[in-house]
């Protein structure tokens, strides 16, 4: 009988035109602590989970070979989808809001299973927050996980170790394509190790104890905001302060002033809670005038944009021929989000309907050029063809930081109520 850990050829092929096009969703894409994954037992991956589907596709990408995931199981009902979904080599795992029967009768065959794939030494990855939400911050953590790899290892602990391997999504922005991405490995938990060490307690207080230790480890790898009192202050606050950066410098400095603001926090409350109302009410303002809070970080808002507006007026004949040549693309996208209520499935749908017309529009575009003209413009429109979306999107991005530049610049009155906060003088 067949696993669904089993290689599949048609899989392995699939998986490289979907990684390619995961791949085209972001400028920059960085991957830290390959060198933390164990090759010497059992692993389990511990996510964060803040963009819906993406998670999943950005963690296929990053590592090769094979994976298992596993996702809740409401997912699974139709069971045409629930086919396709297996083939994907994806799990359903039952929650108590799908009734106690179901996460009693059907969670251990899953948890079965999962070991099974473990034993097998195929990659096993988990959301362990069990839902996901767009914030730089961690929900509690589900027992599920846990209960996998304490199975695994009281049925095969003596043979082999079985790890938990925290992991951290740090996005740029959860609702645009083409932003940034880094996916983090951190220090492996030996769960082997942990239960010997802990022999003597009970397996609530073990499992309780490595969910401390995971929530820990996964807070580590991202910008991790510890409580949702006063977020959007705090999170304002650091990208103002942080600015922009490379990937790994920016994740350092957000974590850094998200520490600092905790810090004023904790010393002078009273003036700390002022403060972020004020931030709060300016971060209001700004989104009203649709500013960016990257136009807000800028230091040299006015030169920036005298050349960002040179670069506007070059590039604008090229992304009126992109939003020309890609606008089933993106007509069709933004039709299906304007229906959409989880808004963090905003880059899901985006991604969905690029990866299913992209391939289309190159084949019936690129035939047509070279039916139609010399081969020399052919290849010419089928490269810019091949990077229209592209182009499109990073276009459009240019033009609204560009746009919210201007905005800021010329509003004096919200620049004035940012200067009265001084969020330098204190952090």
């Amino acid at each position: 009988m067949s696993k669904i850990q089993d290689n599949d050829k048609l899989y392995n092929l699939a998986k490289v035109f979907v990684d390619y096009h995961t791949r085209r969703c972001f400028k920059r894409f960085k991957i830290n602590g390959r060198e933390n994954i164990p090759s010497d037992g059992a692993c389990i991956f511990g996510s964060n989970h803040c963009n819906a589907l993406m998670d999943a596709l950005v963690l296929i990408m990053s590592l090769k070979g094979r994976k298992v995931f596993i996702a809740r199981a409401d997912i699974f009902k139709n069971p045409g989808t629930a086919k396709l979904l297996k083939w994907m080599k994806i799990l359903p795992i039952f929650r108590m809001r799908d009734g106690i029967s179901s996460v009693r009768d059907k969670n251990g065959y899953i948890i079965d299973q999962a070991v099974d794939v473990i034993h097998d030494e195929v990659p096993l990855f988990l959301f362990p927050e069990a839902t996901h939400r767009t914030k730089h911050s961690l929900r509690q953590l589900s027992k599920g996980i846990f209960h996998i790899a304490l199975e695994a290892n009281q049925k095969f602990g003596h043979e082999k170790p079985v790890y938990i391997i925290p992991t951290g999504l740090e996005y740029g922005d959860y609702f645009r394509l083409r932003s940034t991405i880094i996916v983090s490995y951190g220090k492996p938990i030996n769960v082997t190790e942990y239960v010997k060490e802990h022999e003597g307690e009970t397996e609530i207080m073990i499992l309780n104890g490595l969910k401390a230790v995971l929530t820990e480890r996964m807070a580590e790898l991202i910008s991790y905001v510890p409580d949702d009192e006063d977020y959007e202050a705090i999170w304002e606050i650091t990208k103002i302060r942080a600015g922009r950066l490379p990937l790994n410098m920016q994740l350092k400095r957000n974590k850094r002033f998200i520490a600092k603001t905790l810090e004023f926090r904790e010393k002078e409350p009273e003036k700390a809670k002022e403060v972020f109302q004020k931030v709060v009410e300016f971060t209001k303002h700004r989104n009203e005038k649709l500013i960016s809070v990257t136009s807000v970080a800028k230091k040299t808002p006015f030169w920036r944009t005298l050349w960002k507006t040179l670069m506007v007026i070059l590039g604008f004949p090229f992304f009126i021929a992109a939003a020309a040549v890609s606008s089933p693309i993106w007509l069709i996208s933004s039709f299906i989000l304007r229906n959409l209520e989880d808004t963090a499935f905003k880059n899901t749908v985006n991604f969905g309907v690029e990866i299913a017309l992209h391939p289309i529009i190159m084949a019936t575009g690129v035939s047509l050029l070279f039916c139609l003209v010399p081969w020399e413009f052919a290849v010419l429109g089928s490269i810019f063809l091949y990077y229209s979306y592209v182009f499109f999107l990073d276009y459009s991005q240019y033009l609204r930081r560009w746009v919210s530049d201007l905005r800021w610049i010329f509003n004096r009155k919200l620049r004035k109520e940012f200067n009265k906060i001084n969020i330098f003088s204190f952090i």
